[in-house]
C-alpha cells in the first residue's frame, strides 16, 4: 500500500461496557487505510464492526490506543443516534448544517435532504416519532448533503424499499473517484460493487486485505463456509448455492 494513509489505527483496544464490566471486543488493532481506497469491513456478528466504524467517525473512543485521521470523515450513515429527538427532522438538518459550516446554503441543504429521505410530512415531526428506518433515511440524506473525503456506512444501503436501496447505492457510486467509502454490510454484492479492499475482524484482531474478495474468503472460512472455486468467477460467487459448508464435508 504505497498510497498516503488517511486513517490509521494504532494499538486500538475497545471493550463493551456494562454494570459488571465486559470483555474486550477489539484487541490491539493496527492498520492503515490509504487515500482513495474504499474498504469493506467484514466479520461475525459481535466482532466489533459497528464499534470500529463509530470510533473512526468520532462517535466513540478507544479504551486504549488511538485512531489518527488525516481527512474529513462523515458520521456513520445508517446510525442516527446523533439526532435530537425532541426536534423535527427539518430542525435537526438545519442544526447540523450550521455545525458543518453550511450557513449560506441551509435552505438548499434542507431541500436536498428532504427530497432524498422521502419521509413526507414526517420531516416536520419530532424525530422521537420516527421509525428506525425513517431516521436512517434522514441520516443518509443529511450525510450526502456534505462533501466528505471518506463516507462511513453501516448497513445504510439496507434501508427502505428496493427503489430507495438502488438510489442509495447509486449515490455512493457517484461519489467514488472524488471520495472513498468505509462500509459495514451483510450484502456481499454491495460490498463488491463499491469496495476494493477489506478489513476482516476476527477474534478481536483486524486483518487487512488489499483485495476485498480475499477478506470475504477469510470471513466465510471462519464460519465454516468457502466459495466453490469452480464457480468463483461467476457474479453469484458468494450466493448460498455457491458456498460449500465445510462442517458437512
Amino acid at each position: 500500500m504505497s498510497a498516503e494513509p488517511v486513517i490509521e489505527a494504532r494499538n486500538v483496544w475497545k471493550r463493551y461496557h456494562g454494570p459488571f464490566g465486559g470483555d474486550w471486543v477489539l484487541k490491539g488493532l493496527n492498520f492503515t487505510i490509504p487515500r482513495g481506497i474504499s474498504v469493506g469491513i467484514v466479520g461475525k456478528n459481535g466482532a466489533g464492526k459497528s464499534t470500529l466504524l463509530r470510533m473512526i467517525g468520532g462517535m466513540d473512543a478507544p479504551d486504549k490506543g488511538e485512531i489518527i485521521e488525516r481527512c474529513r470523515i462523515s458520521w456513520p450513515i445508517g446510525l442516527s443516534g446523533g439526532f435530537q429527538p425532541s426536534m423535527t427532522g427539518r430542525q435537526n438538518v438545519k442544526f447540523v448544517s450550521r455545525i458543518q459550516g453550511g450557513n449560506k446554503y441551509v435552505d438548499d441543504i434542507i431541500e436536498e435532504v428532504q427530497a432524498f429521505a422521502e419521509i413526507g410530512k414526517a420531516f416536520d415531526k419530532p424525530i422521537a416519532t420516527y421509525s428506525s428506518g425513517m431516521k436512517a433515511r434522514l441520516a443518509f440524506g443529511l450525510s450526502l448533503a456534505f462533501d466528505f473525503d471518506v463516507y462511513l456506512s453501516d448497513e445504510a444501503t439496507a434501508v427502505g424499499d428496493v427503489t430507495f436501496k438502488n438510489k442509495a447505492t447509486q449515490a455512493f457510486q457517484d461519489r467514488i473517484g472524488r471520495s472513498s467509502l468505509i462500509m459495514v454490510s451483510h450484502q456481499v454484492k454491495i460490498l463488491r460493487d463499491l469496495c476494493q479492499s477489506g478489513i476482516f475482524l476476527h477474534e478481536g484482531k483486524a486483518i487487512w486485505y488489499d483485495k476485498l474478495d480475499d477478506a470475504l474468503d477469510a470471513y466465510y472460512e471462519s464460519i465454516g463456509q468457502t466459495p466453490n472455486y469452480n464457480e468463483k468467477q461467476k457474479p453469484g460467487r458468494y450466493d448460498p448455492e455457491n458456498l460449500i459448508d465445510n462442517k458437512r464435508t
